[in-house]
């Protein structure tokens, strides 16, 4: 097994049988994420519609390509054939165009809802009244080619881990409140995607189900691309 392949083996030897590693390929070689297919790892997470495009038709056909970037509407029909989790629905309007390519596609699309838990200014996300505005809609209910299955977010970046901790939290009631309201008894709603290389390991203890990690695997990210 190759550098790759060791520390996703490293990585998943430390984390709990029902929390689910999706490997974060954006900006990475086609070749590197063979190799992480080669040992095992089966769920990508990419945040460019025309990079998972072709990262999808080159690669095969049973590896479960995650959205996690912000997504504009005009690219939602790039992906709407195989995406297997959108995690950063962040507005009405991109759930009306993913509902409407899922239906041209003739797929129910899995969708987490995200969240702005962060102290920073510059991260995506709803608010919990936008998401409930949202949910309590007469058009949201008509959407039938979406499946809502959890929730999102990201934390501060910061050393202070104690903040980083009080965020994740934070997220999880938001799910709990999600689940009570709108989603009691629904066996899809059970997702908390929450952690990345630098806080997985608080994410985990405050409930994520889903850590998006990439340069913990593939080293650091590539900006230049």
């Amino acid at each position: 097994m190759g550098k790759i392949g060791d520390k996703i083996a490293s990585i998943k030897g430390q984390i709990p049988e029902q929390v689910r590693l999706v490997a974060v390929s954006k900006t990475k070689p086609i070749e590197d994420i063979q190799e992480a297919y080669d040992a095992g790892q089966r769920i990508f997470g990419e945040n460019k519609a025309l990079e998972i495009r072709d990262k999808h038709k080159a690669l095969p056909d049973n590896i479960h390509w995650h959205f996690i970037g912000h997504l504009q509407t005009n690219k939602v029909k790039y992906i709407a054939s195989f995406v297997k989790l959108i995690h950063s629905v962040d507005s009405m309007k991109v759930l009306r165009e993913i509902n409407k390519q899922a239906l041209k596609n003739d797929r129910i699309i899995s969708c987490l809802l995200q969240f702005h838990i962060a102290s920073e200014e510059t991260k995506f996300g709803l608010s919990p009244e936008e998401a409930y505005e949202i949910l309590r809609s007469e058009e949201f209910k008509s959407f039938h080619n979406i499946k809502i299955t959890g929730v999102m977010g990201m934390a501060s970046n910061t050393f202070n881990t104690d903040l980083v901790r009080q965020e994740f939290k934070y997220l999880r009631t938001i799910y709990q409140n999600l689940q009570f309201d709108f989603f009691l008894g629904n066996i899809f709603f059970r997702e908390i995607s929450m952690g990345m290389s630098g806080d997985y390991q608080i994410a985990i203890q405050e409930g994520s189900t889903l850590i998006r990690i990439g340069s913990s695997i593939f080293g650091a990210r590539n900006y230049a691309v």
